[in-house]
């Protein structure tokens, strides 16, 4: 793994930096307070997948101009305000291996701070004066919130299909890397068998990223991962590893797992329990083998172009996300 992070973080370097630049540049509060809370988490660390998938699909469409830069920010942007909004409704502790904002500065400002993100990645959208466009960043901003409003009504339900947990990660998280990937091609005004194709790719990308995301949170460690492991069964968020295992359980072993869940207390040695549930569920490779299906399905969207470096960079993008570590 330490290979493959090393091989993708040597290809795009100059773009993360020019990505970070257009950060700090476009962030533009008029109020200090703003960038301090906003700043805490955009500039803690987090890996710009989202807005580098924005700026490589852009340039795979021959788009040279360096607005794609500061069109860029709008997906780290929309990104940030979901975290800053799911931390303040999850009560989360860690973010990024730091406090999370609204230990800091308390819920109302950091939920204020998630507003002007919002807002600002949707005033850039509408600098490019292509409705499209506009059109589109809205509706992922509107995914984004119905999909964790989807989440916050399923919390604790030991009934959650997987179907309905797909439903809820392609809206809270599937749409904006989709995005990111289509705005690039519409920007660089690709045709539109060219847009639906990386549309698609982007999609795939979504949905390792959180599938692979939720997998960490039965297999990594606090300190790799940044936040408190173990912490979606302790906000009674039911995941994919889980819902296997409840389908896969026995009787007595689901009603037991049933009811750790609504108690959403646990000591370690019964959060261990849960690990051995799922491995005899085999609920990890279960998760692994569907995100890797969406892997081959996004690297052969990709095969689909002329060989470039930017297809090498997409493809070993999609084998990052998810074999990454946090």
């Amino acid at each position: 793994m330490s290979g493959l992070k090393q091989q993708l973080s040597l290809r795009v370097e100059n773009d993360l930096n020019d990505i970070e630049a257009a950060l700090h540049e476009n962030l533009n509060p008029h109020v200090e307070l703003v960038r301090d809370v906003a700043g805490h988490l955009i500039f803690s660390g987090g890996k710009r997948i989202r807005p580098l998938l924005n700026l490589l699909c852009a340039r795979l469409c021959g788009y040279t101009d360096d607005f794609i830069k500061k069109f860029s920010t709008i997906i780290e942007f929309l990104h940030t305000a979901t975290l800053l909004h799911d931390d303040v409704v999850d009560e989360a502790a860690l973010r990024r291996g730091k406090p999370v904002a609204h230990s800091i500065w308390g819920a109302p400002v950091t939920v204020l701070v998630g507003d002007f993100l919002l807002a600002r990645a949707l005033n850039i959208a509408a600098e490019t004066g292509n409705p499209r466009i506009i059109q589109i960043i809205s509706e992922i901003t509107e995914s984004m919130c119905q999909g964790e409003i989807l989440q916050l009504i399923k919390k604790g339900d030991v009934n959650l299909s997987e179907a309905d947990y797909m439903d809820v990660i392609r809206r809270k998280t599937g749409f904006l890397i989709q995005g990111a990937c289509q705005t690039g091609a519409i920007l660089a005004g690709a045709p539109e068998d060219v847009e639906a194709r990386l549309a698609r790719y982007g999609h795939h990308i979504g949905m390792v990223f959180q599938i692979a995301d939720d997998l960490l949170d039965y297999t990594a460690d606090t300190r790799t991962l940044g936040k408190t492991i173990g912490a979606d069964l302790k906000e009674g968020k039911l995941t994919l590893p889980v819902i296997h295992t409840l389908e896969k359980a026995g009787t007595w072993d689901r009603s037991w797992l049933a009811e750790l869940i609504a108690r959403k207390e646990f000591s370690a040695d019964e959060f261990g329990a849960v690990l051995r549930l799922m491995h005899e569920a085999g609920a990890i490779d279960y998760c692994r083998g569907i995100a890797e299906n969406h892997v081959r399905e996004a690297k052969k969207i990709i095969a689909s172009f002329p060989p470039s470096q930017t297809t090498e960079t997409l493809a070993l993008i999609a084998d990052y996300t998810l074999n990454r570590k946090a």
